[in-house]
Order: structure tokens, then C-alpha cells, then sequence
């Protein structure tokens, strides 16, 4: 089993969840630009009652922060059969989860694991840590999708089962960057980047 830390939730109000969550996916689905989509998320981070933003924060909150856009952060890749899996014990109500190698997307930066989380209905999950982590971004490393929490399309679209494209500019952090009551799953060895890849979210603090 690999030491990935994992999410603690906490007391959380269901019904304020499952609005966050449709609102995330609302704006991932939605047509609008990188800026727009930014614009949206602090929107979300500011006031939303499940925003992982410490509430004592919020007043003073001014948005996250990003690299500026950067073209030359988006590619597509070739995704090449993978097997095996991970088993992670949450220690919580969600028990043992079980975290499945789905493929490799050989990109220009390097290989990246693909994995499917295997909670209930399941969903894609592309955890990653490149060369910026530390003095840039988030020094765990950030996600380029979870759609367990709504996060469709912009940074990882699939091109039928054998190629993605990746988009690093939607790169964001786990909710534990933000505050330290969270616990994320973090990027495995295999999914860590020797070069910085300079887009997506920056560090909050």
C-alpha cells in the first residue's frame, strides 16, 4: 500500500456538498475561457459554506492565485495499458478505497499514471507533482482531474481510449493547501515530474 494521506471530511452539511459539487461541475461544463473559469472558482472559494478556504479567511479573500496562461502547457499524449492498483484505508466512513491503474499517458514532460478511483459509481483521478512544487505550487503536488468531484473535461479530456489531452493551465491544488484540517491524496512516486511545468495554480499562501 502506498502512504498516500487521505481526505478527512470531517462534519459536513450533505446537502451543502452536493450543491458545491454540482456547481463545480456546472462550471467545468460550462463554455467559458480560462479567465471566466478562474473567475468562477474564486467566486465558489469566497463565500461557498463547503469552499476549502478557512472560514476566518473568507472575509478577506481575494482569489487564488495562477501562473499566467501559458499555450505551451497543453498537449496530447498517448495512453498505453496499465494494471494493478492501490489500496488506500481513508480511516473514516469511506473505508478502504481502492485506487486502479486505468493507463499511461506518455506526455513530452514525462509518464503519468491515470488511476480510477473505485468508490461508489467511481471516477478518473490524475494527481501529479512536477519541478515547480515547493517555492511555486503546492509542495504535495496538485490535480488535473477528479471527477469523483466534478471536475469533467479542461484538464484531462479523453480522445477515445487509447490518447488525452492534458491541459496543466486548469492544474489546482488539493483542498489541504488551503488549510490543514484536510488530508489529500497526494501524487504517488510514479506520477511525480522532473521538469516545472509553469501553469495552473500557484501556491495560496
Amino acid at each position: 500500500m502506498f502512504p498516500w494521506p487521505v481526505i478527512s471530511l470531517g462534519d459536513v452539511d450533505d446537502l451543502d456538498l452536493a450543491d458545491y459539487r454540482e456547481r463545480v461541475a456546472a462550471l467545468y461544463l460550462s463554455d467559458v475561457d480560462l479567465a471566466g473559469f478562474r473567475a468562477g472558482r474564486d467566486a465558489l472559494f469566497a463565500s461557498h459554506p463547503q469552499s476549502a478556504i478557512p472560514p476566518d479567511e473568507r472575509p478577506a479573500f481575494q482569489g487564488l492565485r495562477y501562473f499566467p496562461e501559458n499555450p505551451s502547457a497543453a498537449a496530447e499524449a498517448p495512453v498505453r495499458p496499465a494494471t494493478g492498483g492501490l489500496d488506500i484505508d481513508t480511516g473514516g466512513p469511506d473505508g478502504v478505497v481502492h485506487y486502479r491503474r486505468v493507463g499511461i499517458a506518455d506526455t513530452p514532460w514525462g509518464p503519468l499514471t491515470l488511476w480510477w478511483i473505485e468508490a461508489y459509481g467511481g471516477g478518473l483521478f490524475l494527481p501529479f507533482r512536477d519541478g515547480t512544487a515547493g517555492p511555486h505550487t503546492y509542495g504535495g503536488g496538485r490535480y488535473l482531474t477528479d471527477t469523483v468531484k466534478g471536475t469533467f473535461g479542461r484538464g484531462v479530456v479523453l480522445l477515445g481510449t487509447d490518447r488525452v489531452r492534458l491541459d496543466f493551465n486548469y492544474a489546482y491544488n488539493p483542498s489541504c493547501a488551503y488549510d490543514d484540517r484536510w488530508a489529500c491524496p497526494l501524487a504517488p512516486e510514479e506520477n511525480r515530474l522532473a521538469p516545472p511545468i509553469e501553469a495552473g495554480e500557484l501556491n495560496y499562501h
